[in-house]
């Protein structure tokens, strides 16, 4: 990396200005709305929902203003590059607040906070999720592969599989998934395969977390139950082989984690 010249670091900062402006505004309209949210406990979850969406818009600058450091700097900025996590982490924790963070339970436990945003079109909770999806791919690229970032960012993927399970009405789903006559119909489609190729890439993620990083019980218990999650969609979906191989994949996880339990007992 080349050293780093005044004339550079003034241009740099001379660009990044107006982000950083931009930047402060958003974090004080979101200050406004948790004020708002604290005084007036009506539409809280459509309040939170526009935080989320918030959250993810001061992500992109704090990427555009990472990407002006490598090109005009030649360096990252981890600065802005971790305050981008941290954005989207305030971004899945206000989605979690609207439709819970459970991982593999029936909709039915979690189908009154889910009606709560009913007025929400199912086009924009799936575009939200799109957003967020492609916002954690890009920062994750950004801090790059040797990250010491990198075995965090399996937990922030697994909750964005969650909530983006969650978001969704799976009652409604299920009856416009089957009926191609329904105005939903194609969103519903492609939003429901997204939440399974989330939910297995979650349980793949929690799983090679176990055995290349932390081994620990609760990953592996983690990664299990976003196959069951899997599972339950597949099952919903009359989709029997899929849902069988699956079960038989988490019997056979399970296994191995009881396995490595009592190994890991033995030598205590």
């Amino acid at each position: 990396m080349a050293k780093i010249t005044a004339e550079n670091r003034a241009l740099f900062n001379l660009k990044i200005g107006p982000f950083k402006t931009e930047v402060n505004k958003i974090f004080e309209k979101e200050k406004s709305m948790l004020d708002l949210i604290a005084r007036d406990n009506t539409g809280i979850a459509y309040k939170k929902f526009l935080l989320a969406e918030e959250m993810i818009h001061v992500t992109t600058i704090f990427l555009t203003m990472n990407n002006l450091s490598v090109e005009i700097l030649d360096t990252k900025n981890t600065e802005s590059l971790n305050d981008g996590r941290k954005a989207i982490y305030k971004a899945i924790i206000y989605l979690e607040d609207i439709v819970t963070d459970y991982i593999d339970v029936p909709f039915s436990d979690y189908s009154d906070k889910v009606a709560e945003i009913s007025n929400i079109p199912l086009e924009k909770r799936y575009l939200i999720v799109r957003k967020l999806g492609l916002i954690i791919q890009l920062i994750m690229k950004a801090f790059g592969e040797n990250s010491k970032w990198k075995w965090s960012f399996v937990e922030i993927q697994g909750r964005f599989a969650t909530i983006s399970k969650n978001l969704i009405d799976l009652k409604e789903a299920i009856k416009s998934y089957f009926d191609p006559r329904s105005p939903d119909y194609e969103v519903t489609v492609y939003y429901l395969r997204l939440i399974k190729k989330l939910l297995e890439q979650s349980a793949d993620r929690y799983r090679d977390r176990y055995e290349l990083s932390t081994r620990r019980m609760d990953d592996f218990r983690l990664g299990i139950n976003y196959l069951l999650a899997w599972r339950r969609i597949c099952v919903l979906l009359n989709e029997n082989d899929e849902a069988e191989n699956i079960k038989k994949k988490a019997i056979v996880w399970k296994e191995k984690m009881e396995a490595d339990q009592k190994v890991n007992e033995k030598k205590r």
